[in-house]
């Protein structure tokens, strides 16, 4: 199946959406496309350029380095979560 004929059915597949469930469907085809435009734009080779980077930080440094990182990384699932479902459901009621 090509690119074309694969757009031409997720197009197809939205049609039978209920008119309901459209902002949700919308929300998540939106943040979807962008994360695939950061991964894009962040690219694989630029990674290596920091390898072997904290081999000289000390250990209680590297213990919070590790920390903070920990911690960023929940960041996005608070948001999916629970900022996420807020902003589905304001949307949702600027439906008719």
């Amino acid at each position: 199946m090509t690119a074309s004929e694969l757009r031409t059915r997720v197009i197809n597949e939205i049609e039978f959406v209920p008119d309901e469930q459209l902002v949700p469907l919308y929300v998540f085809i939106h943040y979807f496309r962008l994360g695939l435009e950061k991964e894009q734009e962040a690219g694989g080779e630029d990674i290596m350029e920091f390898a072997g980077c904290w081999k000289d930080m000390a250990d209680e440094d590297f213990q919070e380095f590790l920390a903070e990182i920990e911690q960023r990384r929940h960041r996005p699932f608070y948001f999916r979560q629970h900022i996420g479902q807020s902003l589905i459901q304001r949307l949702d009621s600027l439906l008719p």
